[in-house]
């Protein structure tokens, strides 16, 4: 991948260039010392994916993130001194279309290889997004229609933190159904996100846990590398498995296995963000009578994973994201004017 590197830290930069040539497989194509440096820049030679440092001098990262979103879109991978002192900043640069967050690597020290090896290991993982291989549908048993509590099953990656704000923000603490959450984000900030959502959501949001059941009028954000995944009675786990797949968490292995195993309604939602993952899932979401929801391309920060699956006939409705909460609200708790007639009460 061609590669740029925005941060105004000469040694920062140095360290990520060493990092970057020590691969075969990219090459670093410029460096910019601020966030307007990098937007003029993007709009001169695009690369495949930016660097970007949260704090400079000048424009942020956040508004350079979203500029060159707006401009010259690109992939756009946050790269910060610190996890946790820059967790809400990152929050705020992923709502705006960054893919992901990773610790700026360092040179000397017992953990600097350690940490290299996780910034490559980030960058090729984005590769494999930009590349976009498409990914082989797993086999899905029929679902029985047996009557069970309502569920919620999201996914999201670029832009989708601000997204899922706007979304939990819209819903009543009385909303009936479960909730179910996989964002593409790295097992370090999903802490910081379900954090985050919890402070704007009128329901309590915390990270899914090993042996987690899903409960009404609960959220829950997938919170590992690993993939999250439904089992039978709808507990929840994280699998390594598939090993080979570009997306972690993958949304596409969620809702396959939210369509073996859970035995009430489904409500498939498919959020802003690049590649496909989610599509094929959401796919059969639909094609098994559950009704799915695409965000539109108007709302979206990177209008991918909602494209690929309105290509697919995956989406029921394509919504602008404010509709969204109301869109779920008129599906899961109907006004006796929405009822059928011999449904309504006397």
């Amino acid at each position: 991948m061609r590669i740029a590197i925005v941060n105004d830290m000469p040694m920062a930069v140095e360290v990520m260039r060493r990092a970057i040539l020590s691969s075969s497989k990219h090459e670093v194509v410029w460096t910019a010392r601020d966030g307007a440096e990098a937007v003029a820049n993007c709009q001169r030679d695009r690369p495949d994916l930016v660097l970007m440092d949260l704090i400079m001098p000048g424009m942020d990262g956040v508004e350079a993130t979203r500029r060159i979103m707006a401009a010259s879109p690109c992939a756009i991978l946050v790269v910060t001194a610190t996890v946790e002192g820059n967790a809400a900043k990152a929050f705020e640069a992923m709502g705006a279309g960054a893919l992901d967050a990773v610790q700026t690597p360092t040179l000397g020290g017992d953990r600097a290889a350690q940490g290299v090896a996780a910034f490559l290991y980030k960058i090729d993982s984005v590769a494999r997004l930009v590349v976009d291989p498409s990914e082989p549908a797993a086999p899905v048993a029929p679902r029985p229609n047996d009557r069970a509590p309502q569920l919620v099953a999201i996914g999201a990656s670029a832009g989708g933190p601000a997204a899922l704000v706007k979304l939990l923000s819209g819903l009543p603490a009385d909303f009936p159904a479960a909730i179910v959450i996989v964002q593409h984000v790295d097992a370090q900030f999903a802490p910081g996100l379900a954090n985050w959502l919890n402070d704007v959501s009128k329901l309590p949001v915390r990270l899914a846990k090993e042996g987690d059941h899903v409960e009404a009028g609960v959220v829950l954000v997938a919170g590992t590398n690993d993939h999250l995944v439904m089992g039978p009675g709808g507990i929840l786990s994280y699998t390594a498995d598939p090993v080979g797949c570009s997306y972690r968490p993958s949304v596409n292995v969620f809702f396959e296995s939210v369509l073996r195993c859970w035995r009430g309604e489904i409500l498939g939602v498919l959020l802003t963000g690049m590649g496909r993952d989610g599509a094929t899932g959401l796919k059969q979401l639909r094609d098994a009578g559950c009704h799915t929801i695409g965000q539109d391309r108007a709302t979206c920060a990177v209008y991918g994973m909602p494209k690929a699956a309105t290509e697919l006939g995956a989406v029921v409705e394509e919504l602008p994201l404010e509709k969204i909460a109301d869109a779920l609200l008129r599906r899961l708790c109907p006004t006796p004017s929405s009822l059928p007639v011999h449904l309504q009460p006397i």
